[in-house]
C-alpha cells in the first residue's frame, strides 16, 4: 500500500478592504447580485462574479425552485452564461459572497460540490486555473489559486 497525501493552500484576508483592489471590484459585484438571489425556501442567498479574459464580469445569483432540484446555484448560473455567451474567453477568476436571512453569514462559504464540480470543467476546458475568492457577509474572505485547492481529486474528460 502506498499513502498519498493532499495538501490544500487557501489565503485569508481579514476583510474585504484588504483585497486587492480589482478583487474588491469582483466582489463588490457578487454582493450586488446576491441582492438579487431568489432564495425563498432555503432563505440562503449567493451572488458570484466571473471576470472572463475579455474584460467582461459576468454576475448570477442562486434561483430556487419549489422543486428543490431545479434550482441552479449562482456559480453555476454566472459560468454557465458565460460559458453560453462568450464560449472563447478564459475565466480568470471568481468572487462569491453567500448570506443567509436566518443569521449573519460572517466566515468564508466555499462552493457547493455541484458548484466545485462544474467550476473544473471549466478550469480543464481552459487548460488555466480560476482564482476563487469566498466570503461570507462579511468578514474574512478566503482565496484560492486554483478549483483544484477545493476539489484536488477532479472528475474530468480524461477519464472518459
Amino acid at each position: 500500500m502506498k499513502e498519498i497525501k493532499i495538501e490544500t493552500t487557501l489565503y485569508i484576508y481579514k476583510e474585504i478592504k484588504a483585497l486587492p483592489k480589482d478583487v474588491i471590484a469582483l466582489m463588490q459585484n457578487a454582493i450586488e447580485a446576491r441582492k438579487n438571489a431568489y432564495a425563498p425556501y432555503s432563505n440562503f442567498n449567493v451572488g458570484a462574479a466571473l471576470l472572463l479574459d475579455n474584460g467582461e464580469i459576468i454576475t448570477g445569483n442562486n434561483q430556487e425552485n419549489a422543486s428543490y432540484p431545479s434550482g441552479l446555484c449562482a456559480e453555476r448560473t454566472a459560468i454557465y452564461y458565460a460559458g453560453s455567451q462568450y464560449p472563447k474567453a478564459k475565466i480568470i477568476r471568481m468572487a462569491i459572497s453567500a448570506g443567509s436571512k436566518n443569521n449573519k453569514t460572517t466566515k468564508p462559504i466555499p462552493p457547493c460540490g455541484a458548484c466545485r464540480q462544474a467550476i473544473a470543467e471549466y478550469e480543464v476546458k481552459q487548460d488555466t486555473p480560476i482564482e476563487i475568492y469566498f466570503m461570507g457577509e462579511t468578514g474574512k474572505i478566503a482565496k484560492s489559486n486554483s478549483l483544484a485547492n477545493l476539489l484536488p481529486l477532479v472528475f474530468d474528460k480524461s477519464v472518459l
